[in-house]
Parts: C-alpha cells; structure tokens; sequence
C-alpha cells in the first residue's frame, strides 16, 4: 500500500494517485501540534517537511519528486507525455515551475506576513520572493493565451503541479489571480479526481472553504 504522509503539498501528490486511480492512504502530519511530537514521521524524515511518501522499501519526499516517481514506476499514463511528444518540453518545465518558480516564491511571501514580526513583514526577501512567484507567473499567462493547459491541449500532472501553486498563492497569499488564470483553476480544480482528492484531504478541504469564506 502505498502511503502519503502529510497534505500541504502532499494535496498534489493524492490528486496524481487518484487520477492514476492507485490505492494509497493518507497518514496526517499535524505540523502546527509540532513535528517534534511525531517521532514515527521524523523516522521517515527526519527534515520534518511534508509531504513524503512510502510504498514498499521506497521512501520519498518533495512533492514533484514524488509525482515523478509514481509516473515512472505505475505508468505509462495520458499525464506524463512521453519524451519523444511534442507537448514534452512544456510539461517538463511547467511541472517543476509550479514548485520552483510558483510555490516555494510565495511560501516565503506567506511566512513573512503571517509569522514575522509586524515591522518586517514587508521585508527585503519577501518582496524579492514576490517578485520572483509574479515573473514566473508570466510564464504561465503566456502559455494559457496558448493552450487551455500547461503542456498544451491536454491536462497532465503539470497541471497539478500549477494549480496547486495558483491556489495556494490565492488561499495563504491573497494574491489576486486574472480571468485566465481563474478560468484555468476552474478547468482543472473541476475534475472528479481533484473533488476526490479534496474529499480525502479534509484538512485542505477545511482550509480552502475557510480562504473562500474570508
């Protein structure tokens, strides 16, 4: 069986496996109560982040990492075009750019205004990461005026990847996304394997309708 620990990004990681249609459990990582306290996932890893996941003697963790493993060892699958694909070079880049570029830009526009003091909430290294989340961001405008996805005419795991960060950079962020962009989260988030997935993550769940209520 194979097991996610922890949602957070871990969120992305239940959306493949239940788009590829795998069986997996959920085993929760409570951060706020302090992963000090969660000696059996520190086992796991021992960095304390999530996600991570088991599945037999293999131990992973960082989202994307995760999601190319689960490709490679359980597909081929239509969300990972094959190398030879034309619609390949825009998958790869835009699945690493939703973490890279998207995601762990704005975590760091996040922590700041929520965990820093008052005084230094607009710090130098906030307003740079904000920088960065909207240049790369740009990226992502210029493919929709494209293509109704990330690697073209069809969705992938970088689609995944993405929108996980779009949300994340609306719900923690208070960022304000465009008509495109929120048209391309209403495409992708309206998958039957995106509502199970919310389903299983009642943690995220909880989160987004609480981000929505505000």
């Amino acid at each position: 069986m194979i097991t996610v620990f922890g949602e957070g990004r871990g969120f992305r990681v239940v959306w493949l496996l239940e788009e590829m249609g795998l069986p997996y459990r959920l085993r929760p990582v409570d951060l706020l109560a302090g992963v000090e306290n969660d000696p059996e996932y520190l086992a796991i890893n021992p960095a304390g982040f999530i996600p991570a996941l088991q599945d037999g003697d293999a131990t992973l963790v960082e989202s994307i990492a995760i999601m190319e493993y689960l490709i490679a060892r359980y597909g081929p699958t239509p969300l990972a075009p094959a190398a030879q694909d034309a619609a390949f070079p825009a998958y790869q880049q835009f699945l690493h750019l939703g973490e890279a570029g998207l995601a762990a830009s704005m975590y760091f526009v996040v922590v700041s205004r929520n965990l820093a003091p008052e005084a230094e909430r607009r710090n130098w290294g906030a307003l740079k990461a904000l920088e960065v989340f909207e240049s790369r961001l740009r990226l992502v405008t210029r493919q929709l005026a494209r293509a109704p996805y990330m690697a073209g005419a069809t969705f992938t795991a970088a689609d995944i990847s993405v929108t996980y960060a779009l949300e994340f950079a609306q719900r923690a962020g208070g960022y304000t996304l465009n008509e495109a962009q929120r048209a391309y989260i209403a495409r992708t988030s309206g998958r039957d394997a995106y509502r199970r997935a919310m389903d299983t993550c009642q943690a995220t769940k909880a989160w987004a309708a609480a981000a929505t209520a505000s």
